[in-house]
């Protein structure tokens, strides 16, 4: 009689770009995923701190490489030939509190297609915590990202909402086109 094995486990390497302006949130949500921590001190990233997070994601196991990028405007065009080549999905971060955060996301997303090419894309406004102080709206944030055809997410670096969930939709994403 045959012994009837389990289908073996697809592992994909993929590069994920994580891009918005300065101090939207970006890296406190790569190390909220990556280290469960968050560090509420803001420190400019310069160039790209880069990271590796391992993801069961349905039948696959996704190792992603992480590109934190920093959100200066005037190093966008600087950047986006050595930070963006060979991304194979992309999370374009607002900050809730800063209304054109989500605005400039548009400059961001066309520097990576240009790039990339058209590679998931999910979008995030991160900030959740501070309530008090949102001005962009959830259906704001739902609509930029029916326009640009994505999911999208409202999170919190510091207290942890959404972060698991963005992972997985970029994952989901970039597995289904592996």
């Amino acid at each position: 009689m045959p012994v009837l094995l389990p289908p073996k486990e697809q592992v994909l390497k993929l590069k994920v770009c994580f891009v918005g302006e300065f101090a939207v949130g970006k890296t406190s949500l790569v190390n909220r995923f990556a280290h469960d921590t968050f560090q509420g001190r803001y420190m400019a990233t310069i160039g790209a701190k880069i990271q590796k997070v391992d993801l069961k994601v349905d039948q696959s196991r996704v190792i992603m490489t992480l590109w934190d990028i920093m959100g200066e405007k005037g190093f966008r065009e600087l950047l986006r030939e050595a930070y963006f080549e060979g991304a194979n999905g992309l999370v374009a971060v607002c900050d809730l509190t800063r209304p054109a955060s989500l605005l400039d996301l548009e400059e961001w997303i066309a520097a990576v297609y240009r790039i990339a090419g058209r590679i998931p894309l999910v979008i995030v406004a991160n900030k959740a915590d501070l309530t008090e102080h949102a001005v962009v709206t959830e259906e704001e944030v739902q609509a930029f990202a029916r326009r640009h055809d994505c999911e999208s997410y409202i999170t919190s670096a510091k207290t942890g909402e959404g972060v698991g969930e963005t992972f997985l939709a970029i994952g989901r994403g970039m597995a289904r086109l592996a």
